[in-house]
């Protein structure tokens, strides 16, 4: 399992939940069984390019948007792509997404970001 599969998959599975559609939902629309839309999200089976232009489609993206920073060139980490499974895995994370995705502003999107890093990083243990 390669690393970009893997961040792929998780791509498609947060935006896909962000639509409110089910696993059984896209693969209808792609024509596949809900079974491989699982193998892709979890990045065992890797998505071709045709199947990935359709997935952008259906989920209302451009197919690069589902690469993210791979494209970008920026290294993204095991514990990157972990953080972001946990978080769209979780009802509160999912919702947080959604309510963060409707902020159009920049500079209360960013004031939401350091708050959100400074409770997190209040919450870590201190090692004492």
């Amino acid at each position: 399992m390669e690393l970009v599969d893997v961040e792929v998959g998780t791509r498609i599975k947060e935006r896909r939940k962000f639509l409110g559609l089910s696993q059984a939902n896209l693969a209808d629309k792609i024509g596949v069984t809900f079974q491989q839309v699982q193998k892709y999200e979890k990045g065992t089976n890797r998505v071709g390019s045709s199947r990935l232009h359709q997935i952008a489609s259906v989920l209302r993206v451009e197919p690069a948007a589902l690469f993210g920073q791979v494209l970008e060139g920026q290294e993204s980490g095991t514990k990157d792509v972990e953080a972001l499974q946990q978080m769209t895995g979780s009802p509160e994370g999912l919702a947080l997404n959604r309510a963060f995705a409707k902020i159009s502003d920049g500079a209360t999107r960013r004031s939401i970001l350091a708050l959100v890093k400074v409770i997190a990083s209040a919450s870590e243990p201190t090692g004492h």
